[in-house]
């Protein structure tokens, strides 16, 4: 599963800011987030047994992710979706992401999953559990987990609510330092209070901090290798300003091509 959190289209700094927790069987084997090879330009993770992604950002400043959610019909050898994930981070822009996600999950060769794909301009949710079902994003704070966006009754996402809402964050700093707080949160004795999980053979595996800015230099990645109350974060925004700068050093190398010598 997974929860995720995202301010969006309202800091002063960034129009996309993110935390994102990873939760699976901790004898499932992934590669840390880095630069894949091909076109468009992509910094993922990977995960080893099926080769998709669970979140990453290309190129284009799409970012997009999936949480797995339940789903009571499931094929018996169901396609991975992280490989579907990794798919929809070749494309262009968020609507032709969510567009992909939609028609892909519409095949019901998948198991319960839901795909979240923002840029800049437009975000939004394909919902792939028991109903198909696309959801825009508005400027403000949103948090998605296994259930819907924005679930009253996720214990887990009104815990993250409550504490990103307690005071105002308009800048990517901000939201870090509660984010990084929140997404790093221990349940209390009850089994409240928290969005960690620990059980035996199953929790929180990673954890990513994300901010897209306007400009590539403003842009910033943390990953956590682990449970982030376990293992601090490490800064990998070089190889994301590596990724987003590649549009920007293509786009400059083609102008330079296409100057005529001087007479």
């Amino acid at each position: 599963m997974g929860i995720l959190a995202i301010q969006y289209q309202t800091a002063s700094d960034s129009p996309i800011i993110l935390a994102l927790n990873r939760e699976e069987r901790f004898n499932r084997p992934s590669q840390a987030p880095r630069i894949q090879s091909g076109r468009p330009r992509v910094v993922c993770g990977i995960d080893r047994n099926a080769g998709g992604t669970w979140a990453g950002v290309n190129q284009h400043g799409l970012f997009a992710a999936v949480i797995n959610c339940p789903k009571r019909y499931v094929p018996a050898e169901p396609r991975s979706r992280g490989l579907l994930c990794r798919e929809l981070l070749a494309c262009k822009n968020a609507e032709e992401a969510l567009d992909k996600a939609y028609y892909e999950l519409q095949t019901a060769c998948y198991a319960g999953g839901h795909f979240i794909c923002v840029d800049r301009n437009k975000g939004g949710v394909v919902y792939g559990g028991d109903e198909l079902e696309t959801e825009m994003l508005w400027p403000g704070l949103h948090i998605l987990s296994s259930k819907r966006l924005n679930d009253r009754h996720d214990q887990r996402q009104e815990f993250v609510r409550r504490l990103l809402t307690l005071q105002r964050l308009d800048s990517s700093v901000l939201f870090w330092a509660v984010a990084s707080r929140a997404f790093s949160s221990k349940p209390d004795a009850s089994g409240k209070r928290g969005i960690i999980i620990a059980e035996p053979d199953y929790g929180t595996v990673s954890s990513i901090l994300l901010s897209l800015s306007e400009r590539t230099p403003r842009s910033h990645m943390q990953y956590s290798a682990g449970a982030p109350c376990d293992k601090p974060y490490e800064d990998i925004s070089a190889l994301l300003r590596q990724v987003l700068s590649t549009e920007r050093s293509s786009g400059n190398s083609a102008a330079s091509n296409s100057v005529s010598p001087i007479q």
